[in-house]
């Protein structure tokens, strides 16, 4: 993610029985006789412990939601393909805004409860630790977004074209049943149905459109595991541009308010060259499709990596092209989106590789080296200001330290362990921490494998020290 101005989730199950003699059954052992009990109606992210669930692992999203702009009503039903982690009596997902019409677990009708963001579901029977199991949910009503004064409104917005559902930490829950965490990453597909003439960008590859009745159905499919709040759709009118790059979809959409021709176009047409160069940097390109929305709604002062087609607000194309926030946003395709957090905590995995990135392509363009970059920032970064790049505070994880502090963490990093042991790192870390989570203390103990270097100092010196650190 990238801001103008800031740099950026217990019954036990008894067997009863009577003898000939009306004596009672043994009970059973413990066994034989599953512990049922609730699932967390929290993560425990140490940030945002109500972020998420526990007691199950969401394999994928399968949604069919229709949108109605003019009256602001959406429909929709959500099929939920999930693993019991424990022995669950009943399991809560997030939804914020709508209702919960009609819940089925296995295909039986499941009671449902609400409060707050929490839907809590209770199927018909207990579900035993390591099954499979597949959660249908008819929900509706009218979406909205979260307010947030500190970290900033995320969710569902309603504009006078259509609506756009995007933000982190959290968004997905305004608009669809979800476990909405990172570190429970999930595919995801959707088919959104829309008035005709209405366009609707979502994430992964385009599918099929069918148009019956007046309305229009998109359809769009991630097959690699997303984190939830990289799942979005933009509704309205946008010029929609279907290609191909390195045999993959590519997909760009522009506010047909914007120009056809304008800063925002243009930028977004670098998208698969400036793909191709991260790419000799970070290794393969890690997802299905590729691609870029441009909005005009000026309420969205960030862009956002969400997954395969980041999401870029207006404000960084109003002084011209922009080619920083979307090297930014691209490389946050492989850190954070296919290399994702485990905890909040860790975002600077993401910001400081995305920040890092913006300089690989300011110097791979002539504009200034890596180095150059790193000292501009040193030198007018405010060491005073409070914030830790590996730790700074739920308040916080949008700051500076994050981002700038995070950027230089990096290239201290490659100075300390050389370039070679570097680049290696680059291509061990996307390569082998693909599709899955990854945390700090992950990435230290591999810097430190590769290098043979004991790295402690300097990542205390530069993500857990308030203080100024000396120049690599």
């Amino acid at each position: 993610m990238r801001r103008t101005g800031a740099g950026v989730l217990g019954l036990v199950l008894a067997v009863a029985g009577c003898s000939v003699d009306d004596e009672p059954a043994p009970a059973p052992s413990s066994s034989s006789a599953p512990a049922f009990a609730p699932g967390a109606e929290g993560i425990g992210d140490p940030y945002f412990p109500k972020y998420g669930n526990g007691g199950y692992d969401v394999a994928g999203y399968d949604l069919k939601v229709r949108y109605d702009p003019r009256t602001d009503q959406l429909t929709g039903t959500a099929t939920i393909t999930a693993t019991a982690k424990q022995d669950l009596s009943k399991f809560n997902l997030d939804l914020s805004k709508l209702a919960a019409r009609n819940v089925t677990v296995d295909g039986v009708r499941a009671s449902s409860s609400a409060a707050g963001t929490e839907l809590t579901i209770t199927p018909a029977t207990g579900i035993v630790n390591g099954r499979a199991f597949t959660t249908v949910i008819e929900y509706g009503g009218e979406p909205s977004q979260f307010t947030n004064s500190v970290l900033g409104d995320g969710g569902w917005l309603e504009n006078p074209d259509g609506a756009v559902a995007l933000g982190q930490p959290e968004s997905a829950s305004t608009w669809f049943p979800v476990n909405d965490h990172p570190s429970d990453k999930a595919t995801f597909k959707l088919e959104m149905t829309v008035p005709d003439g209405v366009e609707a960008i979502s994430n992964g590859v385009p599918g099929p459109k069918r148009t019956t009745g007046g309305w229009t159905t998109w359809s769009w499919s991630e097959s690699s595991p997303l984190a939830s709040y990289l799942a979005m759709v933009v509704i309205g009118q946008y010029r929609v541009t279907t290609t191909t790059h390195d045999g993959k979809p590519m997909v760009l959409a522009v506010d047909e308010s914007l120009p056809a021709d304008g800063p925002a176009a243009r930028s977004l047409a670098k998208t698969g060259e400036i793909t191709d160069f991260l790419a000799t940097k970070f290794g393969p390109y890690p997802f299905d499709a590729n691609g870029g929305v441009a909005v005009a709604d000026r309420s969205i002062g960030y862009a956002l990596e969400t997954q395969s087609r980041p999401v870029y607000g207006p404000a960084f194309f109003s002084g011209g092209p922009n080619e920083s926030v979307v090297a930014h946003e691209l490389a946050h395709q492989w850190f954070g989106d296919s290399v994702a957090l485990e905890k909040w905590q860790d975002i600077w995995l993401n910001e400081g590789f995305a920040t890092y990135a913006e300089w690989l392509w300011d110097e791979h363009q002539g504009v200034q080296t890596v180095e150059q970059s790193f000292d501009s920032v040193y030198n007018s970064y405010a060491w005073e200001q409070p914030g830790q790049a590996g730790n700074p505070g739920a308040p916080r994880i949008f700051g500076q330290a994050v981002y700038q502090r995070g950027g230089m963490t990096v290239y201290a990093l490659r100075k300390t362990i050389g370039d070679a042991a570097f680049d290696q790192l680059l291509q061990r870390w996307t390569s082998e921490h693909k599709n899955g989570n990854a945390s700090t203390d992950d990435l230290i103990a591999m810097a430190e494998d590769i290098s043979g270097k004991q790295l402690d100092a300097l990542f205390q010196s530069w993500l857990f020290t308030d203080g100024k650190p000396a120049k690599p």
